[in-house]
């Protein structure tokens, strides 16, 4: 009888090229690019190569893109280093032969939504991309996890990549998600649970009544937020929510292909009995809307509790820590989260800029009048057009709120959106860091209904407050 194995490990396995014991050479069946790749191509171009199976890769620009002025094209770009680096994107790109969203191609996006969108990512495969978030494209049952210029520049060269085998990890959780619970919140609550370090090493594989009825979207969430638990990746096992996602989708494939392929992706979930190096188990009903009060994402809370105090806790880095983020974020122990003054909100990113997030932070919005300025950039340009088409673009604008292009946006303050020194901005984006969305900015995370209910009020808010009274 084989060994069971776990979701991981059967796709470890089947793409093995070489086994040197310690490390393997592993096959990369599809790899994403971004404007950020120059380093990789100037270094094939220095050595005289050329990518190995351009149509293997896509690229996109999304990083550097302004959200304002788009129609405008190279000559909305500000920062003058930004717009050759997207110059340079876009000529690379043509000379390798690599497919290319360009900045104002009808399908452009964010890398880890149109890898899904577009059903470039699917189950069963190994994908890299030049960024930390490709752990998105797991929520699809694949093995996916971000790589830097030298690695890139590999995948580029040879389609494969030395790698060392990572441990695993199985994260429950059971129950039923009460309202104005997402997916958000529930990666929120796992990274707050075993702090940001306490994936690293491992590949997570979520599992559990809540992920199994959890949508596409949701997943894609949880999963892009796993590199701040410190895992090599994510992933959800495929199922019938995924594959009804992908049918039909431009990459996916079609007729017979497709039922051969459901047929093989059916076989990719973890076997009974197979045996993972570590186990991690939640209750839904424990968990609440959550939001973070410090500088990493492990510092968040359920939007009902108040700011720690670090004298009390017994880890003497969390304390440090806690202490410095306390100063920058400008908070004294003991304040309530639902006392927070908002100055900004934030709705967008690889995170949580799909239709389902902009839906429902439009749910929220409806009819209602927002009373701190912000902004929502969907997370492709396909996402708005049919945002728009639904009429939740009117609901933005009309609540008061900025309607912007597709791009990274003021997740990393890369191109122009940012947030000024010493304002707090609800944010739904994947961290926090000291400067991450501006120098100086104070950035809570949160989900897409959480930051509705704060641009409404002006105060870090439980939506469900609002909810209930809807």
């Amino acid at each position: 009888m084989p060994k069971p194995q776990t979701l991981f490990e059967k796709i470890w396995s089947q793409h093995v090229v070489l086994d040197k014991g310690n490390e393997v050479l592993l096959y990369i069946d599809r790899n994403l690019v971004h404007e950020g790749a120059f380093h990789a191509f100037g270094a094939l171009a220095k050595e005289g190569r050329k990518v190995r199976r351009p149509r293997q890769s896509l690229a996109t620009a999304d990083h550097y893109v302004p959200t304002l002025n788009r129609e405008r094209g190279l000559d909305s770009v500000v920062d003058a280093d930004a717009r050759e680096m997207i110059r340079l994107f876009e000529y690379n790109a043509e000379q390798q032969g690599i497919y290319s969203l360009g900045m104002n191609h009808p399908q452009q996006g964010i890398v880890h939504v149109i890898g899904p969108e577009l059903g470039f990512t699917q189950p069963g495969i190994t994908m890299t991309c030049g960024d930390s978030h490709t752990s998105t494209h797991g929520a699809l049952g694949a093995y996916a996890f971000g790589i830097g210029a030298s690695q890139l520049k590999q995948v580029l060269a040879t389609q494969c990549l030395w790698q060392k085998k990572p441990k695993t990890l199985r994260v429950t959780v059971n129950g039923v998600l009460g309202a104005g619970v997402s997916g958000k919140d529930v990666i929120l609550s796992i990274i707050a649970h075993i702090g940001t370090a306490g994936a690293t090493g491992y590949v997570i594989e979520y599992a559990g009544e809540v992920f199994r009825s959890m949508s596409m979207e949701g997943r894609l969430t949880v999963c892009n937020m796993s590199i701040e638990a410190g895992a090599r990746a994510g992933m959800v096992a495929p199922d019938d929510i995924t594959f009804d996602y992908l049918k039909d989708r431009p990459y996916a494939p079609k007729g017979v292909q497709w039922d051969a392929a459901v047929a093989q992706w059916q076989s990719l979930p973890t076997d009974p009995n197979a045996s993972f190096d570590r186990e991690v188990c939640l209750d839904a009903s424990d968990l609440e809307p959550t939001v973070t009060w410090g500088t990493s994402p492990e510092e968040a809370l359920p939007v009902s509790g108040v700011v720690p105090d670090p004298q009390k806790m017994t880890d003497p880095n969390r304390r440090l820590h806690a202490q410095s983020a306390l100063r920058y974020m400008g908070l004294t122990p003991g304040m309530s989260l639902k006392q927070l003054k908002i100055d900004r909100v934030f709705i967008g990113t690889c995170t949580n800029g799909r239709l389902e997030d902009l839906r429902v932070a439009a749910s929220v919005l409806l009819g209602q009048k927002a009373k701190v300025p912000g902004w929502v950039s969907p997370g492709s340009s396909t996402i708005k057009q049919q945002a728009e088409a639904e009429g939740l673009d009117q609901v933005f604008l009309q609540a008061g709120l900025e309607w912007r292009a597709s791009g990274c946006s003021g997740c990393a303050a890369m191109n122009g959106d940012f947030v000024p020194a010493g304002l707090r901005v609800a944010s739904t984006s994947n961290r926090n860091f000291e400067g991450r969305q501006g120098k100086g900015a104070r950035t809570h995370l949160m989900s897409p209904a959480m930051a509705a209910a704060a641009a409404l009020t002006g105060y870090i808010t439980d939506v469900r407050e609002i909810l209930g009274g809807s």
